[in-house]
C-alpha cells in the first residue's frame, strides 16, 4: 500500500514503512510526476505536428525558390492548383500556414505554444530555401531573385494577417537569411558596393562563405548587370582565409533546428496554477504544510 501523507510531529519520513505498513510518499511527488508526463506528451505532439507540416511545405519549397520556365509555366500552374493561386507555388505555402493556424485556433493550442511552432517552421523554410539557392546557380539570377523576391512578399503579408501569434512570435526574422541573399540578388549597381557596405548594410547576418558563394554564382540573363568588382571578390577571399584558419567549419549551409524550443518551466509558467484542484479541496490535508504546494505555496515554488 502506498499512501499520502502530511508532514506532522511523531509521522513516519516519506519512504518509510508506516504503522500499517504503508509506504509513506511525500504529497508533493505524484503532482511532480504529473507534470513531467505531461510535458513529455506536449512534446510529442508538438513534435509530431511541426514535422508534419514541414512534410507539407518541402516540396513546395523545391519549386518556390526558381521561377518556372516558360515551357513549363502551364503544367506548374496546374499542380499548384491546390493553392488557390494559379501557377503559384507560394500560394500553396501560404494555403498550408492558413490550415495550420486554424488547426492551432481549432484546438485552442496556447498562444505559447503556436508561436514556437510557428517559429520553428519559418525556420525550417528560411534553412531549405537558402541552402537551395546556394547549391543551385540557375536559382542565383537577378530575375529568380525578383520571382523568389515576390514570392516573400506573400509570406510577409500572410505574418501580418496571422496577427499577433505570428508577430509575437518574431516569426518574420527566421527568413532573414533568405531576404538577405534575395536582396543582394536584386540590388542594383553591385560593382559599386563596398564590401563594407554590404556586409553591414546589405546582408548583415551573412556570413563571408556565404557571400562569397553567392556573389560568384550571380548572373543576369536579362540586363546583363555584373556582380561585385574584383576587389571586392578578392578581400572577401582574404577574410574567408583567415576566418577558415581560426574556425573548424567552413560550410555555408545552414542547418535545421529539431530541438524542442521550450523547457517544462516555461510551459509551468505559461499555464499558471490550475484551478481544478480547488474544486475537490480537502480541509485538513491543505492545512498540512506539507500539502502547500496545492495552494501555490512554498513547496510548489520550491519544486
Amino acid at each position: 500500500m502506498v499512501g499520502l501523507t502530511g508532514a506532522s510531529e511523531g509521522s513516519p519520513k516519506p519512504g518509510s514503512p508506516g504503522a500499517d505498513g504503508e509506504v509513506v510518499v511525500e504529497a508533493k511527488y505524484p503532482a511532480l510526476l504529473f507534470k513531467q508526463q505531461m510535458t513529455a506528451f506536449v512534446e510529442k505532439i508538438y513534435g509530431l505536428l511541426r514535422d508534419n507540416v514541414k512534410k507539407d511545405v518541402t516540396p513546395l519549397l523545391q519549386q518556390c525558390i526558381q521561377a518556372p520556365k516558360p515551357g513549363r509555366e502551364r503544367r506548374g500552374s496546374q499542380g499548384a492548383a491546390a493553392g488557390g493561386d494559379g501557377g503559384s507555388q507560394w500560394a500553396g505555402v501560404v494555403g498550408h500556414l492558413d490550415a495550420l493556424l486554424k488547426t492551432l485556433s481549432d484546438n485552442h493550442v496556447p498562444a505559447l505554444l503556436a508561436q514556437k511552432l510557428l517559429k520553428q517552421v519559418f525556420g525550417f523554410m528560411n534553412v531549405q530555401l537558402f541552402n537551395s539557392l546556394l547549391l543551385r546557380r540557375e536559382c542565383c539570377s537577378f530575375s529568380n531573385g525578383e520571382y523568389v523576391k515576390s514570392g516573400l512578399a506573400e509570406l510577409e503579408d500572410w505574418v501580418q494577417r496571422a496577427g499577433e501569434v505570428a508577430d509575437s512570435g518574431r516569426v518574420w526574422d527566421e527568413l532573414r537569411s533568405i531576404r538577405e541573399a534575395i536582396s543582394f540578388l536584386v540590388v542594383h549597381r553591385k560593382p559599386k558596393k563596398t564590401l563594407d557596405e554590404i556586409t553591414h548594410d546589405l546582408c548583415p547576418t551573412l556570413s563571408i562563405q556565404q557571400l562569397y558563394r553567392v556573389s560568384t554564382m550571380y548572373y543576369d540573363q536579362t540586363y546583363n548587370t555584373e556582380t561585385v568588382s574584383a576587389e571586392v571578390l578578392g578581400n572577401m577571399k582574404l577574410q574567408m582565409q583567415e576566418d577558415n584558419a581560426a574556425s573548424a567549419s567552413n560550410s555555408f549551409l545552414l542547418d535545421d533546428d529539431n530541438s524542442v524550443p521550450f523547457s517544462p518551466d516555461e510551459l509551468s509558467k505559461h499555464f499558471g496554477q490550475p484551478t481544478v484542484l480547488t474544486a475537490v479541496e480537502a480541509p485538513k490535508a491543505l492545512a498540512a504544510a506539507q500539502f502547500d504546494f496545492l495552494r501555490g505555496g512554498p513547496a510548489l515554488a520550491g519544486a
